[in-house]
């Protein structure tokens, strides 16, 4: 069966994200399509700590694309994250907010320790 073209777009999307982020985390840290242990659809991308669900469209869901990564991320105790973009417009990233501050909180205290 041929792929759509959206769906092509989706799958190009998405390695695009895992190879930005293998940048930060190292390429054996990051990875696509990786099946929870309770058997919930896959992560998109996943990294450490991020459970990420990617979205290219002509005009995305953030909301929905989070609701969607938050099921495997809970589980996997994992942040949930939705990175959307939208057609002609650069990716944006959505997160819970507790999420966003604990994430900040880990990020500040590894500053703090590395003075």
């Amino acid at each position: 069966m041929r792929r759509s073209w959206t769906h092509r777009k989706g799958a190009e999307f998405e390695r695009e994200v895992q190879r930005r982020l293998a940048e930060v985390f190292g390429g054996a840290f990051v990875r696509r399509g990786v099946k929870s242990r309770a058997r919930a659809a896959p992560a998109d991308v996943v990294a450490p700590r991020l459970w990420i669900e990617c979205k290219a469209q002509r005009r995305t869901n953030p909301r929905g694309a989070l609701r969607q990564a938050t099921g495997g991320a809970d589980v996997e105790e994992r942040w949930a994250v939705a990175v959307c973009k939208d057609d002609g417009k650069a990716p944006l990233v959505m997160m819970r907010f507790e999420d966003f501050v604990a994430l900040l909180r880990e990020w500040h205290g590894l500053r703090v320790r590395s003075r």
